[in-house]
C-alpha cells in the first residue's frame, strides 16, 4: 500500500467521527483504530509485508499490559443485559438507586443503563445486599458485563 495513502487514512479517520478503519488490498491489510483514551492519534496495524514496505509509519511492537483487575466481592452478579451508557440514579440530581451495603429485593431498580437514547431500568434479579458497585457513573458497559455484586 502506498504511503501517500496510508497517511491519508490515518488523516481520515482523525478528523471524522470512526473509530476503527480496516482496508484490505491483495495480501495488504491496515487497521486503523482511534483510541478515545488518549489524545487522537490513530494506531496502525499491518500485516508483515506491509509493515515491511512501511518502515517510516511506526507500528505498535505490542500492546501495553492491562493493570490488574482488583479482587471482586463474592456473590450473585448482575450483569447488563445490553450495550449502552450506565447510570446510577434516575436523573443528575437524584440520588442513586442503591449504595453499597444497601438491601434490595428482587425487581427493585438498581441502575439505568441508556442505550440508543432509550433509558432501561435495570432490576434486581435476586434479593440481598450490594456488596460492590462495578461501574462508575456515566461508564460505558458491554453486553453480560457485571454490574452488582449482591450477597
Amino acid at each position: 500500500m502506498d504511503l501517500r495513502k496510508l497517511k491519508t487514512l490515518i488523516d481520515l479517520v482523525a478528523e471524522s467521527g470512526i473509530a476503527e478503519l480496516e482496508i484490505t488490498e491483495g495480501d495488504d491489510k491496515v487497521r486503523i483504530v482511534k483510541f478515545s483514551q488518549a489524545p487522537a492519534q490513530p494506531v496502525v496495524y499491518a500485516t508483515e509485508t506491509a509493515a515491511a514496505q512501511l518502515s517510516p509509519v511506526a507500528v505498535p511492537a505490542a500492546a501495553p499490559a492491562a493493570p490488574a483487575a482488583p479482587a471482586v466481592a463474592q456473590g450473585h452478579s448482575v450483569t447488563s443485559p445490553m450495550v449502552g451508557t450506565f447510570y446510577r440514579a434516575p436523573n443528575p440530581g437524584a440520588a442513586p438507586f442503591v449504595e453499597v451495603g444497601q438491601t434490595v429485593k428482587e425487581g427493585e431498580p438498581l441502575c439505568i443503563i441508556e442505550a440508543m437514547k432509550l433509558l432501561n431500568e435495570i432490576e434486581a434479579d435476586k434479593s440481598g445486599v450490594i456488596k460492590e458497585i462495578l461501574v462508575e457513573n456515566g461508564g460505558p458497559v458491554e453486553y453480560g458485563q457485571p454490574l452488582f455484586i449482591i450477597g
